[in-house]
């Protein structure tokens, strides 16, 4: 069935995509995607194909998936793996998927892989749990798996659960890479989406020691004299 997704994402390759994702994803020598490589297929067509063969691919064909060299084939898995494990009827087989994606979270190696997938399945599967898994994640000294513990906070957030997301964000703050800062700040502003008073709260403690991306990213909603406040630090 691996073929049968390869050949349906090379009939929906488009050329001058090809040439410019590697340039997007930081696909050059000492970017953060070096040595990926793309079919050049947008993201809409790689969902539908993984709805299409989502239900009948074994996990065996998944993993080959996951552990291809094209990018569009790793992210085309893990959107089958995302649209399983929503499907899953029991506890033992959602723990199943996360135990897969956790086993292969070396390929999970750029942000639109990590930012498609974690909240929808390890977000999802430790909303209830406990989360010190993600702790290590982000201390782990992996930009991915950092990335993987700030995004899965995702699920947490829309369901009104802060606490673990607020940390993360404090552990993570301060970390080298800009995709970091903007996961962070994504985060933030999510938080703020669903209570402005918890993100005002982290903010007025944190914002003068945040890197600037995560701050712009974390106000990006906020109303424009307050957004100019936080930027020349007079909250």
């Amino acid at each position: 069935m691996t073929e049968q997704i390869e050949l349906a994402l090379r009939e929906k390759s488009i050329p001058e995509k090809a040439a410019f994702f590697p340039k997007f994803f930081k696909a050059f020598p000492g970017g953060y995607g070096e040595g990926d490589l793309f079919l050049g297929v947008k993201v809409p067509d790689q969902r539908k194909i993984a709805k299409q063969f989502f239900k009948e691919i074994s996990l065996k064909e998944l993993s080959e998936l996951v552990q291809n060299p094209y990018h569009e084939m790793r992210l085309t898995g893990l959107l089958a793996l995302v649209c399983r494990y929503e499907k899953c009827k029991t506890e033992e087989e959602k723990k199943k998927l996360v135990d897969f994606y956790l086993a292969h979270l070396d390929y999970v190696n750029n942000w639109d892989l990590v930012d498609t997938s974690c909240h929808h399945i390890m977000g999802a599967y430790y909303l209830k749990r406990e989360k010190n898994l993600f702790y290590e994640l982000a201390n782990s000294g992996h930009l991915w798996r950092q990335r993987v513990a700030m995004i899965s906070s995702y699920h947490w957030i829309k369901r009104g659960d802060f606490k673990d997301a607020l940390a993360l964000a404090e552990q993570l703050k301060n970390h080298p890479h800009d995709l970091m800062h903007k996961a962070v700040g994504w985060m933030l502003r999510e938080i703020g989406n669903q209570d402005f008073d918890v993100e005002m709260g982290f903010l007025k403690k944190h914002y003068q020691s945040l890197p600037r991306t995560a701050l712009r990213y974390a106000i990006e909603k906020f109303p424009e004299e307050l957004r100019q406040d936080f930027l020349i630090g007079r909250v």
